[in-house]
């Protein structure tokens, strides 16, 4: 089979961890260990997210007395592309061997006229509490929205159109080797007149585009790995329960939160209706479960 895995970035990160390289380390080779069965048996590309990263980068970059303006998010991606797939080429070299492993820096095209840039809501950077999100808000001009019990910066989440390194992408795949592409979302860019790429203020869900990428790979399943066990019905009330089995109409009808398990959802709806094929959310140690359908999520079309 042909698969397209989806990291969490929260999966490689988890709430309340320091940022060290260490740490996102460890969890890389531990996300790597889960994937390593897939991807000595199976066709494996695998994309991830990168909201802590990217969120932790550009606080840093906002605090630099060295720069005269904070680098824009298009960047920041970029560099989140680099950092996290470096870390993941290792991991899998090591973890299968004799594997030909290549990250590919992407860019995703993003239309200029998108709605969602005057809505932003997708999660970014680390969580705080109320008054402290409130107040970086005002001092920064940040937008700022609940996350669970937390409060998180939000920012804007265009809707992938094209990944414009696809026909790379797929000379690799057919190559042999295993890919870690479009990363974060990949860097967000939009096309003017003459056919020339700019960047934009913004953060690709990067579900939208693994669905997006698992289409366009023609891909056999698409696995949304995350730190929660299934999608849940009812998340924080007493009659929660996890959905083992949905159709794209059923999940949709959940109205689960946006820029977060929502996305997820609609990502994995988009693949089940667009291809037939298998499209499961769950934990990222559930990888293999996730693929024979008995563990976490699985939409059928």
């Amino acid at each position: 089979m042909r698969i397209v895995a989806a990291l969490g970035g929260n999966a490689l990160l988890e709430r309340g961890e320091k940022p060290d390289s260490d740490i996102q380390q460890s969890h890389v080779e531990h996300a790597v260990a889960a994937l390593a069965p897939l991807a000595q048996v199976h066709d494996l590309v695998l994309t991830h997210g990168n909201g802590p990263q990217v969120g932790m980068l550009a606080v840093e970059s906002s605090r630099d007395p060295a720069l005269s303006h904070p680098y824009p998010f298009d960047v920041l991606v970029a560099q989140t592309q680099g950092m996290i797939g470096y870390w993941l080429v290792q991991a899998l070299a090591a973890a299968v061997p004799g594997a030909r492993v290549g990250c590919l820096v992407c860019q995703t095209l993003v239309d200029a006229d998108d709605p969602a840039f005057g809505n932003p809501v997708k999660f970014v950077g680390p969580v705080y509490d109320e008054a402290a999100a409130r107040s970086l808000a005002a001092e920064r001009g940040w937008a700022v929205r609940p996350d669970g019990a937390s409060w998180r910066r939000v920012v804007p989440s265009p809707e992938p159109r094209e990944i414009v390194e696809m026909p790379l992408i797929t000379a690799l795949i057919d190559a042999g080797a295993l890919v870690v592409c479009a990363g974060g979302g990949g860097v967000p860019v939009t096309e003017d007149d003459s056919g020339a790429l700019h960047g934009v203020e913004a953060v690709v869900d990067k579900d939208l585009t693994a669905a997006l990428l698992a289409r366009a790979v023609h891909a056999d399943a698409l696995l949304l790995l995350t730190d929660v066990e299934a999608v849940i019905d009812g998340f924080g009330t007493p009659g929660a329960r996890p959905v083992a089995k949905a159709t794209p109409a059923q999940l949709r009808a959940l109205r689960l939160p946006p820029g977060s398990m929502g996305s997820k959802a609609e990502a994995a709806c988009r693949f089940a209706e667009a291809t037939g094929a298998l499209a499961a959310i769950g934990r990222l140690d559930d990888a293999s479960a996730l693929l024979s359908g008995t563990a976490g999520t699985t939409v059928v079309a």
